[in-house]
């Protein structure tokens, strides 16, 4: 399975939808997801096939 990146227009203005904090790139347990730079917050959405998925019910809760 290859990695889309996002572009890097995009990546530069998409911010948290929870709490409107930066978003780190990462790699999850299903591929590449965008981490919340928050420490109360620090959701981390997953990236399909090069497209955040930023979907506040669908992310992946800190540990």
């Amino acid at each position: 399975m290859s990695e889309s990146t996002i572009e890097p227009w995009l990546r530069e203005i998409l911010r948290c939808p929870a709490c409107r904090a930066e978003l780190r790139d990462d790699t999850g347990p299903d591929g590449q997801e965008l981490v919340c730079t928050s420490g109360e917050c620090g959701l981390a959405y997953r990236v399909e096939d090069g497209i955040p998925v930023l979907l506040v019910d669908e992310a992946r809760r800190p540990a």
